[in-house]
């Protein structure tokens, strides 16, 4: 099937990439708090009996846990979005991943019930991981299907900036609660932010109830009567196994720099550094204001001159900043340290994050997008992305606390990701309904 589809009005389109922004932001502040949380907080309220070394590994395996639930997340809710249809299934993501997140706020420490809390810790972190499978490819989806082809990248760029407004949001808080006492932020300042995803939630869901179903499903849905596929991931794993792999490669330097920098550098930098945790904070609050304009830019440019080029611009730059950014951390001063968050995030994952959107979606037909493009990110969300906290923590432990591995592991990720972008083809004129 080949065909145009009635272009979606200015005004609806515009509803749909607000939408997508709202609800992305909302589910990676959730994800991001529970992110901060595990790097400054959890060590000392969930495992406090082992040493703090292993605090923090424990800490941050809980956060794995969350990407080890998101492929599962990406084939349950990538099927019943090439199903049911994308706008109700992100209304469930979100739900999903709302009420998971509200309940972190509520629960006992390990002083209080024991073994059981870090237990229902991780319960609540898998269904968070659940949920975000299946919200980032559907929010990306929704804009890239309903935008003019010639905007697709700028367009699908602005909504991915949810996940840098949600760790603004998230970052601001725990700023904001680095003023309380410590022993009043370890009883409960620490469960404001997971708290906060109860309202936030409802606005989002009030948002996504306003939205339109996308041109590209009604028209499929309209010519494709007793062809629709019954299993999606199925078809995907049968027919396209090969971009599944193509994009894990791909994510590796969106991934890995990403949470390294917000993730590990906080703990590292405050524990081994010195630096006050506020200083930190401040910088990666500043790396979150540059990145939407760094999007719009970078998106913009992939509709003009392809998204391969501009990805693999943004891997080649990733690979070369990586030890230059532990200089700059290690000088512990705010402006040099600043310099190199925005070069690493700024310049070289926003360069890859603006394309990814668009890049991964249009790689997939019709029928098994939502599946093949949430299956995609998330299978390499788990590989690259998850326990990257955690195996920097190990580097650092093998090689006498020092970040000389974790910065050669930097440059080998976006190095695979780099070839991925070389081998991969260019989606930037591709006609959406194509199956």
């Amino acid at each position: 099937m080949s065909s145009v589809t009635t272009p979606m009005p200015k005004g609806m389109v515009t509803r749909v990439v607000l939408s997508s922004f709202v609800g992305n932001s909302i589910e990676y502040y959730d994800f991001f708090v529970y992110g901060l949380a595990a790097a400054l907080v959890f060590g000392k309220v969930f495992f406090p009996t082992v040493s703090p070394l292993a605090a923090t590994l424990a800490s941050f395996a809980t956060f794995g846990v969350g990407f080890v639930a998101r492929p599962l997340g990406g084939v349950f809710f990538g099927h019943l979005g090439d199903t049911i249809g994308r706008k109700r299934t992100l209304v469930i993501t979100l739900l999903v991943m709302g009420t998971a997140t509200a309940l972190i706020g509520f629960l006992p420490t390990y002083g209080q019930v024991g073994v059981l809390a870090p237990v229902l810790l991780v319960l609540l972190r898998f269904l968070q991981g659940f949920a975000v499978g299946g919200e980032w490819g559907g929010a990306m989806l929704m804009v890239v299907e309903s935008a003019p082809a010639k905007h697709r990248g700028l367009l699908s760029a602005l909504p991915n900036t949810g996940g840098f407004s949600g760790q603004l949001g998230g970052t601001a808080i725990f700023a904001l609660l680095g003023f309380l006492p410590q022993d009043q932020m370890l009883s409960w300042g620490w469960r404001i932010p997971f708290l906060i995803s109860f309202v936030l939630v409802l606005f989002g869901l009030y948002l996504r109830n306003k939205l339109d179903e996308t041109p590209v499903f009604k028209e499929i849905q309209s010519h494709d009567k007793g062809k629709r596929v019954e299993f999606p991931a199925m078809e995907v794993l049968r027919n396209s196994w090969r971009t599944l792999l193509l994009i894990t490669a791909l994510v590796f330097a969106i991934f890995v720099p990403f949470f390294l920098t917000t993730v590990f550098a906080v703990s590292y930098a405050t524990t081994q550094l010195g630096i006050p945790q506020q200083t930190l904070l401040g910088v990666i609050l500043m790396t979150c204001v540059l990145a939407f304009p760094s999007h719009c830019l970078f998106g913009w440019l992939s509709d003009k001159v392809g998204r391969r080029p501009i990805y693999i611009f943004g891997s080649l730059l990733a690979a070369i900043s990586a030890f230059p950014f532990f200089y700059l951390l290690e000088s512990g001063n705010f402006v040099l340290m600043t310099l190199g968050y925005v070069l690493l995030i700024n310049v070289a994952h926003n360069s890859m994050n603006a394309v990814e959107p668009a890049l991964f979606t249009e790689l997939f037909g019709a029928r098994t997008r939502y599946s093949g493009a949430s299956m995609g990110l998330q299978l390499g969300a788990v590989v690259a992305g998850g326990f990257t906290p955690f195996i920097a923590k190990g580097l650092t432990a093998l090689d006498g606390n020092r970040w000389t591995l974790v910065a050669a592991y930097v440059v080998v990720s976006c190095l695979i990701s780099a070839v991925a972008a070389y081998i991969a083809p260019e989606t930037s004129k591709r006609i959406l309904t194509d199956n």
